[in-house]
């Protein structure tokens, strides 16, 4: 430029800040018409000699990109630290995301260790259950044995009682179905109504075969389940005892009438008395 303001130097203009820069070239800019006027005052060689337009455009030109930059920049500077806040906040949710989830994982690595102990446990409990099964059963079995080899020597009315409980017993203990506490029950059901007869007086009325040959309804008295008596209504008496294929009955006349008179006092007839007749003790 020949006329105005000499430019700043260079050294002066790198020490200023970006803004006192952007100010001093605004004031240059503006006093630069006023000064070219002056010297069109003074100097009669400058007015035939004007500067181009184009000379006085370009400092305003770069000005005005000077200051777009600037306002590129500090949009760009704004945007970035906007979107650095935003990921940072981001970063620190995941963060917290991540330390929750290796919570939740150390929680279920604990739940499976312990789940793991108490299989182990559950799986020792079940073998030591298996083997006192296996123990309940074959003690059920011998059980269920002994029931039934004692069911044919029980008298009538108790095996009449006890029939429905006999008939649950398995014919086949390997192939049945029938888990041990069942058969436990019911064995210990058949047990306790035999330990009960055992210490009854049964009073039944049954048919016989008397000593004439002819079959006869007799009324017969159960003493536990060890012996029983009988006599007809035309006085003739017998004593049977139980044997490995059912009771058996043998002719006693003489007995009729304490047999008689037992009944009568069983059956609340009579008062109550001693009532001699015989015993078979084996």
């Amino acid at each position: 430029m020949t006329h105005g303001s000499p430019p700043l130097p260079a050294e002066h203009s790198r020490r200023r800040s970006r803004h006192g820069l952007a100010l001093v070239l605004a004031g240059a800019l503006l006093a630069l018409p006023a000064r070219d006027a002056r010297s069109q005052e003074t100097s009669p060689a400058l007015q035939t000699t004007p500067e181009p337009a184009t000379t006085l455009q370009e400092p305003r030109i770069t000005m005005g990109k000077w200051i777009e930059t600037q306002q590129i920049l500090s949009k760009e500077r704004n945007e970035w630290q906007q979107g650095k806040e935003i990921l940072l906040g981001r970063l620190e949710l995941v963060k917290k995301e991540v330390a929750s989830l290796e919570e939740k994982i150390a929680e279920a690595q604990s739940s499976i260790a312990a789940t793991d102990v108490k299989r182990e446990q559950l799986i020792s409990e079940n073998s030591r259950l298996e083997a006192a099964n296996e123990q309940l059963v074959a003690a059920a079995q011998k059980l269920e044995v002994g029931v039934k080899g004692l069911y044919p020597t029980l008298p009538e009315p108790i095996q009449t009682r006890l029939k429905p409980l006999h008939d649950r017993i398995p014919s086949d203990a390997t192939t049945t179905r029938i888990s041990a506490a069942e058969r436990f029950q019911n064995v210990l059901g058949i047990l306790n109504e035999l330990n009960k007869a055992n210490n009854e007086l049964t009073v039944n009325y049954e048919v016989h075969t008397l000593s004439n040959g002819s079959p006869s309804e007799v009324k017969a008295l159960y003493v536990g389940l060890a012996q029983a008596y009988y006599v007809s209504s035309g006085g003739e008496a017998g004593i049977g005892r139980p044997g490995p294929e059912g009771w058996t009955w043998e002719p006693a006349r003489a007995v009729a009438a304490e047999v008689r008179a037992a009944l009568e006092i069983v059956q609340g007839k009579q008062s109550p008395a001693f009532v001699p007749l015989p015993v078979r003790i084996q």
